[in-house]
């Protein structure tokens, strides 16, 4: 502060309260404390940010995870961004000397943060089971953030700089092929870096070239990929017969359009593989324009719509890449996305009927392999008391019912459920399959004869599916019972 004052020249009475500031001085001396404290609060801390969410997401203490990213740019390491001017400064002797390493902070970096805190939250949970619980409180935070930032100077952080580079470096190259080709091909493939999670890294290259040009034409590229999507997500959400899926993309087609990708692409697009591939064909579209006109932003951190205030310098052309990658997208998925295909009813599994078997007079087989209960144990009143004749239960194994004698179909009800069979031997038999079931109004349930059919023993009546009665609401032990009932021996 003493220096600032000094460089504006602000003048300060010691026994008054009054002072004399320049106007021009005033602009400066605001401007610099603007400068200094919250242009850049956020690259500057974002490695500890990056630790403490990774920490909670791995299961680890957040704590923990913000002081190994405190470690990653404590201020005795050079910061990175000085390295590209300045070269690097100090290294370090590591592992007894075997090698050395750069002692280099990691600013701006998302991958060796990431990793660190996975190795520190696995050495933490571990310790936590073996240490005991008088010294845990001790041991297992030191051991931990030590062991774990020793292998983060000399091992972790070295591998994933140079292999972050070396992505980092391959894209940079991408876009400056001529003609706008690689800022194509970004494009197309941003969103899939999105899906991989490592689309954050990309924040290097938008503070790089603001450094270095004043512009970063990455953000361009990146907002042209994220509108295409939603673009994309809205057509599904226009032109879906199925209200669950209207219900997910319209909000999420609209998050995307502020900025926000991950509803639409894990929510809608992806699941349905069309719309993700359209809307990568939109991103690259759009920023194939924007890489040919030249259109920069003079910042970062927003796309989509709001991304029009960083290029008010040329907004003309930002809203025409837009109206580019929205509109590819948006007609691809429209005409070729979209295909509502309502969920296959669960059928049972194709079973081969029985073969038709000898049977014995006045005889009935099991027409349905299961468990057998008995009647009084049915929890239906009706069938339990006998008012329907006597019977039993069977908690069925499958969803096929075969004939259990030889006879004629009788009757097969409206809804599905159940069938009546009458034998030349004047035995009658009601098969009912579950409680209530009548509710479902032949839903799950295919019966293979009509009335009047001759059959065999053995032979497949009714085919019915377990998993839609279940899925009706019905308790299991109920709904998947069948019961049995000769009407006269």
């Amino acid at each position: 502060m003493r220096y600032i004052i000094k460089k504006h020249k602000i003048f300060l009475k010691q026994n008054h309260f009054d002072c004399f500031i320049s106007h021009k001085s005033l602009q400066n001396f605001t401007h610099s404390i603007t400068v200094v404290g919250f242009d850049d609060t956020f690259y500057v801390f974002l490695p500890i940010l990056i630790a403490t969410s990774a920490a909670k997401a791995f299961g680890g203490n957040q704590y923990l995870g913000a002081v190994i990213g405190m470690l990653m740019i404590h201020p005795d390491l050079q910061n990175a961004w000085t390295v590209a001017s300045q070269g690097v400064l100090k290294t370090q002797s590591v592992w007894f000397g075997l090698y050395h390493v750069d002692l280099v902070g990691y600013q701006g970096h998302v991958i060796p943060v990431i990793i660190a805190v996975w190795v520190m939250c696995f050495i933490e949970k571990r310790l936590h089971k073996i240490v005991p619980a008088m010294f845990d409180l001790f041991v297992t935070p030191l051991v931990s953030v030590f062991v774990t930032g020793y292998l983060t100077y000399s091992i972790i952080g070295p591998i994933f700089v140079f292999i972050e580079n070396a992505i980092i470096g391959g894209v940079q190259s991408l876009i400056t092929l001529p003609f706008g080709i690689g800022s194509g091909i970004m494009g197309g493939l941003y969103s899939l870096t999105v899906v991989a999670g490592v689309h954050h890294m990309y924040t290097v290259i938008d503070v790089g070239q603001l450094a270095k040009y004043g512009l970063t034409y990455w953000l361009p590229l990146a907002s042209a990929a994220n509108i295409a999507q939603g673009a994309a997500t809205l057509a599904v959400a226009l032109k879906t017969k199925i209200d669950r899926t209207r219900s997910v993309a319209l909000p999420s087609a609209l998050s995307c359009f502020m900025g926000i990708t991950e509803p639409a692409i894990f929510g809608v697009n992806l699941r349905a593989v069309k719309p993700f591939v359209f809307g990568a064909c939109g991103g690259a579209c759009g920023a194939l324009f924007a890489s040919i006109v030249g259109l920069g932003a003079s910042g970062t951190g927003v796309t989509g719509i709001f991304g029009l205030l960083l290029c008010l310098h040329d907004p003309i052309n930002y809203m025409i890449m837009f109206c580019i990658a929205a509109g590819v997208a948006f007609a691809l998925t429209w005409m070729f996305g979209v295909e509502d295909k309502a969920p296959a009813a669960k059928k049972s599994a194709p079973v081969a009927a029985a073969p038709a078997v000898e049977t014995e007079p006045a005889t009935i087989y099991c027409p349905i392999e299961g468990n057998v209960i008995a009647r009084k144990d049915i929890p239906d009143a009706t069938f339990a008391s006998g008012a329907l004749g006597d019977g039993v239960g069977i908690e069925p194994a499958t969803g096929v019912v075969v004939a259990p004698f030889n006879g004629t179909i009788s009757t097969v009800a409206e809804t599905k459920h159940a069938i009546g069979i009458s034998s030349e031997d004047d035995m009658e038999m009601l098969i009912h399959v579950g409680i209530d079931t009548v509710a479902m109004n032949g839903k799950g349930f295919e019966p293979q004869v009509k009335e009047g059919d001759s059959v065999k023993a053995g032979q497949v009546l009714l085919k019915f599916s377990m998993d839609e009665i279940k899925a009706a609401g019905y308790p299991t032990t109920i709904l998947t019972c069948c019961w049995i009932f000769p009407l006269r021996l």
